[in-house]
């Protein structure tokens, strides 16, 4: 590497501003650190109450029944002559335990169940809404009040059964927040660049949904406490354990006598559920807030960069020994819908890459060019599937390949360029993250080892400050760098084989052409295979060797690029081609006088 290089991967690993945001937020929202505080101390108070109590709670005077407040017991006695301030610290112990134990139970139990409802969906989701349903058909208090006595009074076995009944809110929630998230492009990326559904889930999707479960865990708290202090206070608890909701039923049962005594019960449980929920709020502002106050710009030294760094970087790849092609699609069908009667979009398509070789795949919107690169990927859309056909990547067939098996290839030997650059990088993490993520899990490399990785590839990918760049979130960087931060990350595992959707759509002219060199510098440089996705006539003679002209699902014409534009075979390709060029006379609606006479009678969708 060189002196730059080297410079730039021993920088220091950039923090997470993310969670010093969130912090912040929280502290200067007033009400979301007044209901810290009080959280806060309740706890606090609570666990140390052996050692801040000045009374054992159960020990009974019988001289200090319903007794005033005084220096001895500070807040009086209670019906059976106990000190209600001891009984009232000892009980949060009790209380705020029960409460964790159904949340805890409630929200294992349903998030994991919506997530993989929502996202696998099929059989998971019609079997976890069928037990969802049925839970929440049944009533959570008479449910209780039916099982106490099987259960012994025990406030910790009423609100494990509570936190059952509880689960189908987090369920549902999260169910719907995943269905609504798993299909954006950022999703689709991260499984194109290799990484499994489990580290999609879990690091992606619940990054997402995790803001209502905040919201949803809070409520869900306040909800348990109130609960369980309504079942104690209609008598259904241990009268030796004090709880919060026992302190409550023993004050109403003097009220009368004492009507003070009802006060100190109510006020601890209604400032713990309020303090709850202001909290669950304030946290919920700060994962949704704007990331921009967070990442604070450092003054970053410029490195100079180019092919003597990335050299150092990127080892170029050997070609496939033997004249096998890199990819071979022959007549592969792609249809939706049942299979007794499937709408067909892709017919019998068919063309090979040999390795170090640009083909381009061109046409009309609907042509079929995007549905024929993902079943390469094995990523068609949900009802797509590859009817017939085969599809051989390096002399293995690969067409109905399981997931499992398509995982390993993703990213590692097969890497995809999507359009929408921006709408393909997730806002919840840094540039950086997203690059070394991938790399980290397809090459098991060490995290230290893929900053590097990613430094150098961001510097050899043209951008100018790599350490800034890799520090940013999406919404800090232009579509360009975008784009760039996308090419960056379809070679970073050295792919054999790159598909390129429409790389340059979202792009101004001259990005355009950066682009376009860029990706041929790689290619020369790794000598991958690609499959250049495009309606753009001038990217196709810009980059590739080979066209491959599609319309209506059905290839037109194959030809080398050269004779394609000076000699072109089928009228179809034509008047594409007129289409593009100046002064060419006004065509006439492209239709089925433009089809070659090799699709001529055949049905069309």
């Amino acid at each position: 590497m060189t002196e730059a290089t080297t410079a730039l991967t021993n920088a220091p690993l950039p923090t997470a501003p993310g969670r010093v945001s969130i912090t912040r937020t929280v502290l200067r929202n007033p009400l979301g650190l007044t209901a810290l505080i009080i959280l806060t101390l309740i706890i606090l108070i609570s666990v140390v109450a052996p050692f801040f109590a000045p009374h054992d709670p159960s020990e009974v005077k019988i001289d200090k029944i319903l007794a005033p407040p005084s220096a001895d017991y500070l807040l009086g006695g209670d019906g059976a002559g106990r000190d209600v301030f001891s009984r009232l610290i000892w009980a949060g112990q009790n209380t705020l335990l029960g409460a964790l134990i159904a949340v805890t139970i409630a929200l294992v139990l349903g998030s994991v169940a919506g997530l993989i409802a929502g996202y696998f969906g099929k059989a998971f989701d019609a079997a976890f809404s069928w037990a969802s349903n049925i839970l929440m058909a049944l009533p959570a208090m008479i449910v209780l009040l039916a099982l106490y006595q099987t259960l012994g009074g025990s406030v910790y076995s009423t609100m494990a059964v509570f936190g059952v009944m509880l689960s189908p809110g987090f369920f549902r929630l999260v169910r719907n927040q995943v269905i609504a998230v798993k299909n954006e492009l950022y999703v689709d990326a991260a499984r194109v660049s290799g990484l499994s559904d489990t580290r999609i889930i879990s690091r992606h999707i619940l990054r997402v949904v995790r803001s209502p479960i905040i919201i949803q865990t809070s409520v869900i708290a306040g909800i348990a406490i109130i609960i369980q202090s309504g079942l104690e206070f209609l008598g259904l608890g241990d009268p030796a354990t004090p709880t919060w909701g026992g302190m409550l039923q023993d004050a109403f049962s003097n009220i009368y006598i004492n009507p003070p005594g009802i006060l100190w019960p109510g006020l601890i449980i209604a400032a713990t559920v309020a303090s709850l929920v202001l909290l669950g709020n304030a946290v919920r502002d700060g994962l949704q807030g704007p990331r921009a106050a967070a990442v604070r710009p450092r003054a970053v030294p410029q490195h100079p960069h180019g092919h003597t760094a990335a050299q150092g970087a990127i080892e170029a790849l050997d070609a496939d020994p033997g004249k096998a092609p890199l990819l071979r699609v022959k007549d592969i069908q792609v249809g939706y819908g049942n299979t007794e009667n499937p709408i067909t979009v892709v017919r019998g398509v068919s063309f090979d890459v040999a390795p170090g070789e640009i083909v381009g795949i061109v046409g009309e919107s609907g042509s079929g060019k995007t549905q024929t690169a993902f079943s390469i990927l094995g990523l068609l859309p949900r009802g797509g599937r590859v009817l017939s056909g085969s599809i051989q990547f390096r002399g293995r067939d690969i067409t109905f390949a399981p997931e499992s098996e398509m995982q390993k290839l993703r990213g590692r030997d097969i890497a995809y360029i999507p359009q929408e650059p921006m709408s393909n990088l997730d806002p919840s993490f840094t540039i950086g993250h997203q690059l070394v993520e991938p790399m980290q899990a397809v090459l098991k490399i060490s995290k230290e080892e893929a900053r590097k990785r990613a430094l150098a590839l961001l510097a050899r990918v043209g951008i100018a400050d790599p350490e800034r760049t890799f520090r940013s979130y999406p919404h800090e960087i232009s579509g360009g760098m975008a784009q760039r931060v996308l090419i960056a990350g379809a070679v970073s595992c050295e792919p054999k084989l790159l598909i390129a959707d429409e790389p340059t759509t979202a792009l101004d002219v001259t990005v355009q052409a950066e682009v376009l060199d860029l990706l041929r510098d790689l290619q020369s440089e790794m000598g991958m295979g690609i499959v250049m996705v495009t309606h753009n006539f001038g990217v196709v003679a810009d980059l590739c060797d080979r066209v491959v002209v599609m319309q209506h699902g059905r290839v037109v014409e194959t030809n080398d690029a050269e004779t394609l534009f000076y000699a072109p075979a089928e009228p179809y390709t034509k008047s594409l081609l007129g289409a593009t060029l100046d002064d060419a006379p006004p065509r006439p609606p492209l239709g089925q006088k433009f089809l070659s006479s090799s699709s001529k009678g055949q049905n069309h969708a």
